[in-house]
């Protein structure tokens, strides 16, 4: 059961884990990153405790440690009870949301791995908006997304605030991180994906099109550049979502959920 430990002072060293968080490296590949998935309030904590990622320690206000018992008492870990002003304190902001919960990182899927059991995966370039990542993996989890991809260039999609804004589904997709684009449109290939680009960009057929029978890959760019030319060329199909003139296109998160929702 979770150790309950009432904290009064902002500078325990207890409580590292929680400090500072507006200065935390988002890269924790990065000399000095932490390398922590740190979940906030209720509801994304009572995920972050039912993932597989090893949870390491709770910090909370007494109301919100109360609400989370039920789910504590199956771990061994500190639970930090401290008053909200010297949450803010350590947080280094106002935390509305009474709860903080940090977990340490768990290996990364091998790609094949990952492609073998799925039908419907996402694949991301550039995609370097915390928040949008964070949207677009909720999508994923609401709307049958087997697991995302990420090439280079994408942002770390366990920075707290991906975490926060996924709702904490981002702990329950599948991903695999940092892989080059060559390497993922062969892998997809051998593993019988069809690769659809998503494009506002000519020639491109409605999405409505797609033959989603089969193993599907949506390619997704970031918002503004959009996908790159050698990801438009080695996609096996580009797809747009109809829109009136003078809309050229939607929020990432949007577009995603929309492709997502046509092809289960």
């Amino acid at each position: 059961m979770a150790e309950r430990i009432e904290i009064d002072a902002a500078g325990d060293v207890r409580l590292n884990d929680f400090r500072d968080l507006t200065l935390a490296d988002r890269r924790p590949d990065r000399p000095g990153g932490r390398g922590l998935v740190i979940a906030e309030g209720v509801p994304v904590v009572q995920r972050l405790l039912d993932s597989p990622y090893p949870i390491r320690a709770v910090m909370g206000v007494e109301a919100k440690i109360s609400l989370l018992l039920p789910e504590l008492c199956t771990f061994d870990i500190p639970a930090y009870v401290v008053s909200a002003s010297t949450m803010d304190s350590v947080v280094g902001f106002h935390l509305n949301r009474g709860v903080l919960a940090t977990a340490d990182r768990g290996p990364v899927p091998d790609l094949n791995d990952l492609l073998g059991p799925s039908r419907r995966v996402a694949v991301l370039e550039g995609v370097n908006d915390h928040e949008n990542l964070g949207a677009l993996f909720r999508n994923a989890a609401a709307l049958g997304i087997d697991g995302i991809i990420l090439t280079e260039r994408c942002a770390d999609p366990l920075y707290r605030r991906s975490v926060r804004v996924s709702m904490g589904h981002v702990l329950r997709v599948p991903f695999v991180p940092n892989v080059a684009l060559p390497t993922t449109l062969d892998a997809l290939r051998a593993n019988g994906f069809q690769v659809a680009a998503l494009t506002p960009q000519a020639p491109s057929i409605p999405l409505s099109r797609v033959d989603g029978s089969g193993r599907v890959a949506v390619l997704l760019g970031a918002e503004g550049p959009g996908l790159s030319a050698a990801a438009l060329t080695g996609a096996d199909v580009r797809v747009r979502i109809p829109m009136p003139a003078g809309v050229d296109s939607l929020n990432i998160a949007t577009a995603a959920a929309i492709a997502f929702y046509q092809l289960r």
